[in-house]
């Protein structure tokens, strides 16, 4: 056993090794040293994560994506996991509890992730690496020249990235784990207009040289920008110019026919894994289907209600052509939008009070998707901020295709993104001392997206939704989400076609369908991340209903939002224990 252990794991192992010598440590200390030595791991194998918590030296660097890079990890990690076993959980703190055991569910799925060599998929229709330079670029801090000097290392270290990811995506080749044909050719047609694209002045890869302080000369300025432009000229090109090679001559004629990735050898139950990550829960495919057709029907009886009260006198479908088509919901400047939806959040930023005890000092903005990367991307998304950085958050509007950006569903996607959803939610965490950054970084999707349809919810007693017609955006939304169960599973575990897995949408949502297209290529490149917000906002209902029906009177919008956001993102489980010992503090307290 000691001969196999790398030196990197010897080292990890030293604390446990020593305490064992000298007689059992108390779990606290022993446990404190395993989160400092994870997350000091953890830091150096993601840099992108190390720098937005205030590493500067990381924001020098991409991370290694090699194949022999996980296979490193997987050896210090279950170093990492022997280690955390062996602390039994009796005697700690809530705290120190919550830490033993997300750290414990983090270690298992980033091992199961390796295992399962999710490398393989070394890009999606809503993760491609031109989407990624843009997201970095856009929260890249510009401070000072070793901010600058940072950025320009990390372009230089832009091909060597193309070129691992490439070498990943051939391995999924060999093996058979390929994306399918039309999610290759919307990834091919997004790189070809990426690497055609002459190098400018106000290329987005340059962009961050325009944020440089004034204490920065314009010829020093000038200069960075120069070597920006030579690195990407020289270097950068290239590299995407030859992904669009390998795409067109290697990867496309090897995608594969099917959509469903339950059709690979290992895909059932790859899925069935995929499902218990993102939903934090142990629910399978079968029964994840089977709720999602309950919620459809339910939200759909709801959806008849609100048609009603607008006056509407046509059918349920012709309501949805209505809705579709009307230019009544629509702008026709991308501005306009812009504005519509900064009314909104500020209307919403008037409400929070009444609703929260506790806000984040981090502020977010209301910006545009970039535009070399919208015709494939969501309607909406945000980008964490970095308080360490001084870079706020970013509610992103899809600003393209303005006849598919209805107006009546902006409130929702406004409460969902910035406040009181993901920016709330993230910024608190950021913000809050007692959590280490590996908990606040964790992938706890049904926690994030669950809270973010929460907040559509919410949006109903703040006073948000000002017409049926954004009441019924709003259910929308829902019924979104709702179909988003039937589709990914009914994709990836039943075989469904891509028609089948559209019929939800088109039939019971008001959704564009130019954005229905778009949500499905993330479904079918992205398997089980979309189960996790119907999953998670469910959870969050039921926890807040149990806590309104235990405490009656006593119960306090306020600090039952404090506690749910209070110790950071969480699984389900223990998202409900926590709100257990909540709701009977609150019972005791005089």
């Amino acid at each position: 056993m000691w001969k196999a252990l790398t030196a990197a794991a010897l080292l990890l192992l030293a604390p446990l090794a020593a305490s064992a010598r000298g007689g059992e440590p108390a779990a606290k200390p022993a446990l404190d040293a395993i989160v400092a030595d994870y997350q000091a791991w953890s830091d150096r194998e993601n840099p992108i994560g190390a720098g937005f918590n205030g590493d500067r030296e990381a924001l020098a660097r991409l991370p290694d994506i090699t194949l022999a890079a996980d296979q490193r990890r997987a050896k210090d990690l279950k170093v990492f996991e022997a280690r955390l076993k062996a602390i039994p959980e009796d005697g700690l703190s809530d705290n120190d509890a919550l830490n033993r055991a997300i750290l414990i569910r983090v270690v298992d799925d980033q091992l199961a992730s390796i295992r399962f060599d999710q490398s393989r998929f070394a890009f999606s229709s809503d993760d491609t690496w031109s989407g990624l330079l843009s997201y970095l670029a856009d929260g890249a801090p510009m401070t000072s020249k070793v901010e600058a000097e940072a950025w320009l290392s990390r372009l230089s270290a832009v091909p060597k990235y193309y070129a691992d990811a490439t070498e990943n995506a051939r391995r999924g080749i060999r093996t058979g784990w390929t994306q399918p044909t039309y999610i290759s050719q919307l990834v091919l047609n997004e790189a070809r207009g990426v690497a055609a694209a002459p190098v400018t002045a106000d290329d987005p890869l340059l962009r961050p040289f325009d944020r440089l302080p004034a204490s920065i000369t314009p010829a020093e300025k000038a200069a960075y920008k120069a070597r920006g432009a030579a690195i990407l000229r020289d270097k950068v090109r290239p590299a995407q110019k030859a992904f669009v090679v390998f795409l067109e001559q290697e990867y496309l004629p090897a995608s594969r026919k099917g959509l469903g990735i339950g059709s690979l050898e290992g895909g059932k139950a790859y899925y069935a894994w995929l499902a218990r990550h993102y939903t934090t829960t142990d629910m399978t495919p079968e029964e994840i289907h089977a709720l999602g057709v309950s919620e459809v029907k339910r939200i759909r009886a709801e959806m008849d209600q609100v048609m009603a009260e607008t006056g509407f006198k046509g059918t349920f479908p012709e309501f949805l052509a209505f809705l579709r088509s009307d230019p009544q919901f629509y702008t026709t400047t991308r501005q306009d939008l812009m504005e519509k939806a900064s009314e909104i959040a500020k209307r919403i930023d008037d409400r929070l009070p009444a609703f929260f005890g506790t806000l984040p000092r981090l502020t977010y903005g209301v910006r545009e998707v970039p535009r070399e990367i919208e015709e494939n991307y969501t309607t909406g998304r945000y980008f964490p901020g970095s308080p360490k950085l001084g870079v706020a958050g970013g509610y992103m509007v899809n600003t393209s295709k303005l006849n598919q950006r209805a107006l009546y569903e902006l409130p929702a996607l406004t409460l969902h993104e910035a406040v009181p959803g993901h920016h709330l939610q993230i910024a608190l965490a950021q913000e809050l001392p007692e959590v280490p950054a590996f908990r606040r970084d964790a992938d706890m999707t049904a926690f994030v997206e669950g809270w973010g349809l929460y907040s559509e919810r919410l949006g109903i007693e703040m006073g948000i939704y000002r017409t049926p017609y954004e009441q019924f955006g709003r259910l929308s939304y829902e019924m979104w989400r709702a179909c988003r169960l039937v589709a990914d599973t009914g994709i990836h575990d039943l075989g469904w076609t891509l028609e089948e897995a559209k019929a939800c949408f088109m039939e019971n949502s008001a959704l564009s369908e130019h954005n229905i297209d778009i949500e499905l290529a993330r479904y079918v490149s992205w398997p089980g991340q979309a189960l996790a917000y119907k999953i998670g906002e469910r959870t969050f209902v039921r926890v807040r209903t149990r806590a309104e029906t235990a405490l009656g009177d006593r119960f306090d919008i306020r600090r039952f939002h404090d506690m749910l956001l209070g110790a950071g993102p969480l699984p389900m489980d223990l998202l409900e224990a926590r709100a257990d010992r909540w709701i009977a503090a609150e019972k005791a307290r005089p």
